[in-house]
């Protein structure tokens, strides 16, 4: 696999079946990413990029392709090589935070690091320095429902790092907070892809998003239409 490439999708499709329907989610793609982008996949709704960004997290199979993760292919893993692959090479931001009720944003931010079988006070620290960077450090020990929608999305971008993985996907990270919250949400996450190199592919319909990102990939009918380098 080429050097620096940390996604790479070869001839990638997915069908989906409607009662005698067949559905071209996904209709051959082709597709790199390297080390240190920041690329935005915009299109309009049913054009396949959220199901690209499922492929590629290995949360679905392509019907036919082939997905490679820091060079390794997704899809001949089995299901436990799937799932170790998630924890120690993937983060994820959902559009709606994903956290759970019962835990503090520290255990949040903690839990793939306990999953992942880490100590207890490398983890501390870690969430700690984690939740410090998204600006949050005097928000430690509040559960979800005492944070805001912006607090709760900035404590789902420190879980997402917390394994420090090869590559962020984020789904629609914008779309359950309010447009000042959302471009404060983007500046973070444009602010650690530069300064950490830390690689993100989002999928989203807010066009601000797209301008902060360093390539901007459109899609449409399961195809990308175009790509663009943004300077």
């Amino acid at each position: 696999m080429e050097n620096g490439v940390v996604v790479e999708t070869v001839n990638l499709k997915k069908d989906y079946s409607l009662g005698k329907t067949k559905v071209q989610a996904l209709r051959g793609i082709d597709f790199k990413l390297y080390k240190g982008e920041m690329a935005i996949i915009m299109g309009p709704s049913g054009c396949g990029k959220s199901t690209f960004l499922n492929m590629i997290g290995a949360l679905d199979t392509p019907t036919e392709g082939e997905v490679y993760i820091d060079g390794v292919n997704v899809t001949k893993l089995k299901d436990r090589q799937v799932t170790d692959l998630r924890r120690h090479k993937l983060g994820f931001i959902f559009q709606f935070y994903n956290l759970i009720p019962v835990l503090t944003a520290l255990e949040n931010v903690e839990l793939p690091m306990l999953i992942a079988k880490k100590q207890k006070k490398e983890r501390q620290e870690r969430a700690k320095e984690l939740l410090e960077t998204v600006g949050l450090g005097d928000r430690l020990h509040h559960r979800p429902d005492e944070l805001s929608g912006g607090e709760q999305q900035r404590v789902s971008i420190a879980r997402a790092l917390a394994n420090d993985p090869s590559l962020i996907l984020a789904d629609e990270p914008t779309g359950d907070i309010d447009t000042k919250t959302g471009a404060e949400i983007v500046e973070l996450m444009s602010r650690i892809n530069k300064e950490q190199r830390t690689t993100f592919l989002i999928v989203t319909h807010d066009t601000s998003v797209g301008k902060k990102g360093n390539r901007l990939v459109s899609f449409k009918d399961g195809l990308i239409e175009k790509e663009e380098i943004i300077v």
